[in-house]
């Protein structure tokens, strides 16, 4: 048995889904012509209550779209020294948008107003670089898929509207939380300028993110994604890919996050772990004790048994469960685990 616990993203189309992209129709989405891609867009834009919405082929050009919408050439934005927007975005935030990154140090990946509102640099004080973003991640990534508490979203939101800040919301696993939370999309989108949503984790999509925002930020975003490079023909065939997720994969995310919770209750009695973080959704992060075994050898030894997860550095290991993570997997991983 084959176990891949690398990322939420190593998932392949279900029979249905596949149904769905072969038989949508399609048209020239460059054009804005393929009504599959018109469609996906007008539904994420319903869900979050926003004006409009535009299709991604990546979640990291949606992001990095977002942030030069919001921001000019040598602009400074705020995020967590966790963020996916500095850590694995190539450094597009310098390379596309030309604009720094002042980094906080926030509770797993979380920051809170208070921190936002000190890192914020005097608009009249030229030496240093114009503050003009906030860019927050839920759930996040190196914090172990923790979920924002809503209403320290809403405190960062009136920060941002005391001194003129653009607002953005990397939701790669925004779906995730919301199911964790049972909060609503619409509440999200009256809070932010601009929301990016991934498909192709949890939601189980070959590919595809979706940025959301108003009629004028989305016009503005598809001049940007056109420049990036990120215009795509027929497309339809993976916006049918999205549709059928939303439909049918969100609510199923339940059982990954109840899958992961029962690997960290497994991971508790292992002597050699020496730390787990908390769990929340679908990741799990964990340490191990060195004078026992290195988180090298622990990821060695779990593939020597076929099960593939993956180090984060300073001795972290992640395990991500998803929608190809099977039942009859999670037993195998659990009674691998315990015996390891």
């Amino acid at each position: 048995m084959e176990v891949n616990l690398i990322s939420d993203t190593v998932t392949r189309p279900s029979k249905g889904m596949l149904e769905a992209m072969m038989s949508a129709a399609v048209g020239d989405d460059v054009f804005k012509a393929d009504p599959t891609v018109n469609a996906l867009e007008e539904k994420v834009a319903k869900l979050f209550g926003r004006e409009a919405a535009l299709f991604f082929p990546s979640g990291t050009m949606a992001n990095q779209t977002a942030i030069k919408l919001l921001t000019s050439p040598g602009d400074q934005l705020i995020c967590d020294k966790y963020a996916h927007v500095y850590n694995y975005e190539g450094g597009g935030v310098s390379f596309n948008s030309g604009v720094s990154c002042r980094l906080l140090d926030g509770h797993r990946g979380m920051v809170t107003a208070a921190q936002v509102e000190e890192a914020i640099n005097p608009p009249d004080f030229y030496h240093s670089p114009l503050t003009t973003l906030v860019c927050i991640e839920n759930t996040t990534n190196k914090g172990g898929g923790a979920c924002y508490d809503f209403t320290a979203l809403e405190e960062i939101r009136q920060v941002c509207d005391k001194h003129g800040l653009g607002y953005h919301l990397d939701g790669a696993r925004l779906w995730n939380a919301l199911v964790a939370t049972g909060e609503s999309p619409e509440i999200y989108g009256k809070v932010f300028d601009t929301i990016s949503v991934c498909l192709s984790k949890g939601l189980g999509c070959p590919v595809g993110s979706v940025l959301v925002g108003d009629q004028e930020h989305i016009r503005k975003a598809l001049r940007i994604r056109k420049v990036l490079g990120g215009g795509m023909r027929q497309a339809g065939y993976l916006a049918a890919a999205g549709i059928y997720a939303l439909d049918h994969h969100r609510e199923r995310l339940a059982e990954d996050h109840r899958k992961a919770k029962e690997i960290g209750a497994v991971l508790e009695g292992l002597s050699f772990v020496s730390k787990i973080a908390p769990i929340d959704t679908n990741i799990v992060i964990f340490e191990t004790d060195t004078r026992l075994m290195s988180s090298e050898r622990c990821i060695e030894k779990l593939k020597a048994r076929n099960i593939q997860m993956i180090g984060m550095g300073q001795g972290k290991i992640r395990m991500v469960t998803h929608m190809d993570y099977t039942g009859a997997m999670h037993e195998y991983v659990l009674k691998t685990l315990k015996n390891l």
